[in-house]
């Protein structure tokens, strides 16, 4: 028998998996048996695998095997949004929305109507926004801890945009992000986009191993860090300031930038400084009203070091050319008149209550989460597949994330996020309590 082809096995099973001749959650044959089946090397049974797990398309799992994925329930980055039953609970995103702020919306654009000059909303605006905006957020930013001139600070469409332009302007193809191992999935996407090279940080219990990130930092140029340190998305950690303080060291030493997400530090009423604070230099600050405010809102902000603004500036102006004039003027008439904060205040109740909902509905489970934020991190039982269990839970409809969205290493923890902020407070529990029935019943 002629061997079979490296690519005409990853093209077979990729057609058998995409048709169901090879159904979901099906273990496939070893790396050994695949080659002696085939007749090729065992390394290149590897790489028939590695190819079809970078496809999507099976996850393997140290000493179990490798598993055709279960497409359902929270699937990579974004989620599948047809469930086989009726929707009973999203907990993949937080979508946090306050009662009446649909007549808060409403009142604010009476008022933009009849008031100022509205024509001039509909002209264009210049990158990174006027400077009266600008200077509107940097008040505003004095609360998070942050003291910066207007013109160090750029408005943009959302922190996504702000942390495409961040890395847009400051980093080249083949720089080298240094990440935690667990961390925001759109940091993927990005460094995807860019063509930077991600290199994963482990992490503890209470944040990024810093040793690790000196010892990587010894041994590649890093170009920047990427961090959350008040209320980290997945983990909620808040790195207390001797961690902020030695992060910031290690970066001077290693003359790394630092690029610092705050999207949920509102949350915390009392953090340690932020890092742009200790180390203002070399740290790109973003954040935005999403979660704060409201996710619809399309608002965010980059500080960036004053060398470093007319690189950004550049780079907004590609992709977007200039901020959108209602947009604009709807946020910052909401920093203005003390909206957000008053939104900010209520997020921090809204988010207490419901971590003492999901604590008393996940007993019993491995959860980890900040006490005040719309994230908790369930960790699963060695025979519970992420992907199987989201399956599970798609067929209840309810739908989660799984941990393979927030991993940037090759290593995929066998757990669960779960986005607190958009279900009805009131249906909250019961919707969790099934939750916790449907893993619990998972057989070993």
């Amino acid at each position: 028998m002629r061997p079979s082809s490296y690519q005409a096995v990853v093209d077979e099973f990729a057609g058998a998996i995409r048709s169901g001749a090879i159904p979901a959650g099906a273990r496939l044959p070893t790396h050994r048996a695949l080659a002696r089946e085939r007749r090729i090397a065992l390394a290149t049974a590897t790489r028939v695998y590695a190819e079809l797990a970078a496809l999507g398309l099976v996850v393997g799992e140290p000493g179990r095997g490798t598993f055709v994925r279960v497409r359902s329930g929270y699937d990579g980055l974004e989620p599948s949004r047809a469930l086989p039953v009726p929707r009973t609970a999203d907990l993949s995103f937080n979508q946090p929305l306050a009662p009446g702020q649909a007549d808060l919306l409403r009142r604010a654009l009476r008022t933009m109507a009849v008031s100022g000059d509205v024509e001039a909303l509909l002209r264009q605006h210049p990158p990174g926004g006027h400077r009266h905006d600008r200077a509107v957020v940097a008040t505003y930013l004095l609360g998070r801890g942050i003291d910066t001139v207007p013109d160090d600070v750029l408005l943009t469409s959302g922190t996504q945009q702000a942390l495409d332009v961040v890395l847009r302007a400051l980093t080249r193809p083949g720089d080298v992000l240094a990440v935690d191992a667990l961390s925001y999935p759109g940091i993927k996407l990005l460094a995807a986009a860019h063509g930077l090279g991600l290199a994963p940080v482990p992490v503890t219990a209470v944040g990024p191993d810093l040793d690790a990130l000196d010892e990587l930092c010894r041994a590649r140029p890093v170009r920047a860090v990427y961090t959350m340190p008040t209320v980290h998305n997945p983990l909620g950690w808040v790195l207390d300031r001797e961690q902020r303080d030695r992060l910031a060291a290690l970066a001077r030493a290693h003359d790394c930038l630092i690029v610092e997400d705050g999207t949920y530090a509102f949350l915390e009423s009392s953090p340690p400084p932020p890092l742009q604070a200790l180390a203002p230099e070399r740290t790109c600050y973003v954040a935005g009203l999403s979660k704060n405010l409201a996710p619809g809102l399309r608002f965010g902000f980059a500080v960036l070091p004053g060398r470093h603004v007319k690189a950004a500036v550049s780079a907004l102006r590609t992709a977007a050319w200039g901020t959108p004039g209602v947009v604009t003027a709807l946020a910052t008439g909401w920093i203005a008149d003390g909206t957000v904060t008053r939104l900010e205040e209520d997020r921090r109740e809204d988010a207490a209550a419901r971590q003492d909902i999901a604590r008393a509905a996940l007993a019993g489970l491995d959860i980890t989460a900040h006490p005040v934020s719309y994230i908790v991190w369930v960790g699963l039982e060695p025979h519970q597949r992420p992907d199987h269990v989201a399956a599970v839970l798609a067929e209840e409809g309810i739908l989660v994330s799984t941990a393979d969205a927030f991993a940037t290493g090759p290593h995929r923890p066998h757990a669960l996020r779960l986005a607190l902020a958009t279900p009805p407070r009131e249906e909250l529990g019961a919707a969790l309590r099934r939750l916790k029935d449907a893993i619990d019943a998972i057989p070993p």
